[in-house]
């Protein structure tokens, strides 16, 4: 009882009062320039007061962009992409919130842009104030666009674009080398995020964590050498400033990932990279270098990169480890440990959604699914539980009679059992089954942006939020917004009541202490749930009360469970 009261006290108290009490330190501005010499990447300056995003595109000179999901503009000057909005999701149900934006131009604040260069040799190298030009005013997935750009000095660089329906970009950086002497080159790409991006007003709507969650990962995340990375979060790059991690790596990927978005780039997957994280200025970014190329007169040198920028929508995020070969970018999603469980569900439960049109009857259809499949497990724990019910008062006779004999306790037990023909784990192993199956479905719920904005029925708009519906403000006519955790919504209260009922229909254990903890645990799961997910909230009902039906089934065939045999 203690325990669970200060479990409880850490968990509310930490969410209300942790920053208070332990404030983040604040790092030291860095001028990031070590790492910029190393990769190409540029420092980015400080800007005091945020610029309006919209005055800022109005300065002209880009080129458009316009696909199916993504729409916006690149910025001739440096050759940035520094303008994406995904006009299929809003940011709040409100349409009139706008579109998410994912990319935005330095100095907004929200800011997050990315782009492509060179560093070398016996050559002048375009920076962030060349103008390119460009081949054509917009970019489509049915018209490529080539950014130009000529040194003056025998050397053109270009960077030719496409893009496809979905959300990912390619660049191909070309250096063609019309002068009299060889030129040293060295690709490079990188992403840069103001630090207000990773704070939770940010535009890119959604949950918004500074550090990883303890289910999901937000934040710098990248695969080298086919190896995801789920290591490096926003609190390390604060620490390390200019000198954060590097990796080195043949192929693979890095960028920022959110709960829903991701901004990636993925070189060639034959090509070697240093790749890493940084933070100065009040930015973080990911940036990569390629080995370095003589570029011999008369000569050119291309290297192709992948830019992904979007919804991680899983179909898409796996097509690309299909179609372009790049390692493990399905994982941009941080399924956890029991992935091999969790792909297979969400499959399932996008297909139901796809069938019945409604993501909470999918979810419904789904948690039946589970239940139904894992119903021949269930029946045998309840089988054992029920046997086991029926030598209790057997085994609490040996337990009094060899109290002080704890060896022959244990020899006369095992005797009990071998005769009885009963296994005590039997009822345990089934749970253990379990376990990886209903933490892969609680994944799947949590991290899906198709149930993103998803409504049910009735007062349930968005499945991706909690239970708007508290009677702490009596159900919204008081106006005010409750703390998440006491807005209590009619979901968790309802998960509250059928944990409470599905404990009561089980026979009382024979320890006080666990009863008492029984009887107060599902009104604690009533407050921790409550600022989860609705889906998630409807799963857990759902699934509660589905298994209230099995244990009274189950009960009519066991009865030895119900009501145990006399010693």
């Amino acid at each position: 009882m203690i325990a669970i009261l200060l479990s409880a006290l850490v968990l509310f108290g930490w969410t209300l009062l942790g920053d208070k009490l332990f404030p983040k330190p604040k790092a030291p501005p860095v001028t990031a320039t070590a790492p910029a010499a190393a990769t190409g990447a540029p420092a980015i300056p400080a800007v005091a007061k945020p610029l309006d995003v919209n005055s800022v595109l109005a300065q002209g000179g880009r080129v458009q962009i316009e696909t199916p999901k993504v729409k916006g503009s690149i910025n001739l000057k440096g050759a940035r992409f520094d303008d994406l909005i995904l006009p299929r999701h809003t940011v709040s149900l409100d349409p009139k919130s706008g579109p998410v934006r994912i990319l935005s131009p330095s100095g907004t604040e929200h800011s997050q842009f990315a782009g492509f260069g060179w560093t070398g040799s016996g050559a002048a190298f375009p920076n962030t104030d060349t103008i390119w030009q460009s081949s054509a005013p917009k970019l489509t997935p049915e018209s490529p666009v080539t950014l130009s750009w000529d040194n003056g000095q025998g050397q053109i660089f270009q960077i030719k674009l496409s893009v496809d329906q979905d959300y990912m970009f390619t660049a191909e950086q070309s250096v063609i080398n019309k002068g009299a002497a060889p030129v040293a080159v060295r690709p490079y790409g990188y992403i840069n995020r103001g630090y207000a991006t990773v704070g939770k007003t940010s535009t890119l709507a959604g949950p918004r964590h500074d550090v990883d969650s303890w289910t999901i990962h937000v934040g710098p995340i990248g695969t080298f050498n086919n190896a995801t990375n789920y290591d490096v979060n926003y609190p390390d790059l604060d620490e390390a400033g200019a000198n954060g991690p590097r990796f080195k790596s043949t192929g693979g990927w890095l960028g920022f990932g959110d709960t829903y978005w991701l901004t990636a780039m993925a070189p060639s997957q034959k090509a070697t990279m240093d790749a890493g994280f940084r933070k100065g200025n009040d930015t973080y970014q990911a940036d990569y270098a390629l080995d370095n190329v003589v570029v011999a007169p008369g000569q050119s040198n291309s290297v192709t990169t992948h830019f992904f920028a979007g919804a991680k929508e899983v179909p898409v995020l796996d097509g690309y480890m299909d179609k372009l070969g790049i390692q493990q970018f399905g994982n941009a999603i941080d399924w956890g440990w029991f992935k091999m469980f969790a792909k297979p569900i969400f499959y399932l439960l996008d297909n139901l959604f796809k069938l019945v049109k409604n993501f909470g009857v999918a979810i419904i259809l789904l948690t039946l699914t589970v239940k139904l499949v894992m119903f021949p497990i269930a029946q045998r724990q309840f089988a054992s539980m029920a046997a086991m019910r029926v030598v209790q008062p057997k085994v609490k006779e040996i337990q009094e009679r060899y109290k002080d004999d704890r060896p022959k306790m244990q020899q006369a037990m095992m005797e009990l059992y071998q005769k009885e023909k009963i296994n005590p784990m039997a009822g345990c192993l089934p749970i253990f089954i379990q376990i990886p199956v209903f933490y892969a479905l609680y994944k799947v719920l949590l991290l899906t942006i198709e149930m993103r904005h998803q409504p049910f029925a009735l007062w349930i708009k968005d499945l991706s939020a909690p239970d708007p519906l508290t009677p702490v403000n009596l159900f919204g006519l008081l106006p005010f917004t409750p703390p998440s955790f006491i807005a209590l919504g009619v979901l968790p209260i309802l998960l509250g009541i059928t944990m409470y009922a599905q404990f009561k229909l089980n026979p009382a254990p024979a320890d006080p202490v666990q009863q008492q903890v029984f009887s107060i645990m599902p009104w604690i799961m009533m407050f921790l749930m409550a600022p989860f997910a609705a889906g998630l909230q409807l799963y857990w009902v759902v699934n509660n009360l589905l298994t209230i039906a099995q244990q009274k089934w189950l009960y009519s065939r066991h009865p030895a469970m119900k009501e145990p045999a006399k010693a």
